[in-house]
């Protein structure tokens, strides 16, 4: 996991890009492998805290819990699980679930997309995060190479073929400079099926 100084050397505004991705106040969102707490502080500013974070690390839940203490702001509920257990352990449906910087390296992609697809309330979203498909000697943070393989990154081609059969819709690609894009998926008919 980077450091505080990595991620903020390339997202120096976490709201903005949660704004960007079309997260609001009056939404719920589950930061679906929260890691260290990057995204999870803002979005329970930006949401009031209606914000439920998971991540399979209790370390990284823990760095996660004092990064938005630290910041002010409070979250509804705490996670320890695997990401395809997340039915089984989140006690609402939400608005959106956010998946940054992690989708690439899912061995199942469809399968989570599917419990994705569970916690949703009817039209909600999917946002999905993920490097370009640049080599990653091309994005560079802090002077070095950064991000997963060259091989791991996918165009959001391939991330909508993994995400759609499960009864998603792909609604907007939204740009996230320097090396990122926004997948928004929208539970479509299948949901309400």
């Amino acid at each position: 996991m980077p450091d505080r100084a990595w991620w903020a050397a390339l997202w120096p505004d976490p709201e903005g890009v949660l704004r960007l991705l079309g997260i609001g106040r009056h939404m719920s969102v589950l930061d679906l492998c929260c890691g260290d707490g990057y995204f999870t502080a803002p979005l329970a500013r930006l949401t009031g805290g209606k914000v439920y974070a998971l991540d399979i690390d209790p370390a990284m839940i823990a760095r996660a819990k004092r990064e938005v203490a630290c910041q002010g702001a409070s979250v509804r509920q705490w996670i320890c699980a695997d990401a395809l257990d997340v039915v089984k352990h989140l006690c609402d449906s939400v608005d959106v679930v956010l998946m940054a910087n992690t989708f690439h390296g899912v061995p199942d992609q469809e399968r989570l997309a599917a419990e994705v697809l569970k916690v949703l309330r009817p039209g909600g979203v999917f946002a999905i995060v993920n490097w370009h498909p640049l080599p990653r000697e091309e994005t560079t943070v802090l002077g070095q190479p950064r991000g997963p393989a060259t091989d791991l990154r996918m165009p959001p081609e391939d991330v909508a073929a993994a995400v759609e059969p499960a009864g998603f819709a792909l609604a907007r690609i939204v740009e996230l400079p320097p090396y990122h894009y926004g997948a928004l998926f929208r539970a479509g008919a299948l949901h309400a099926a």
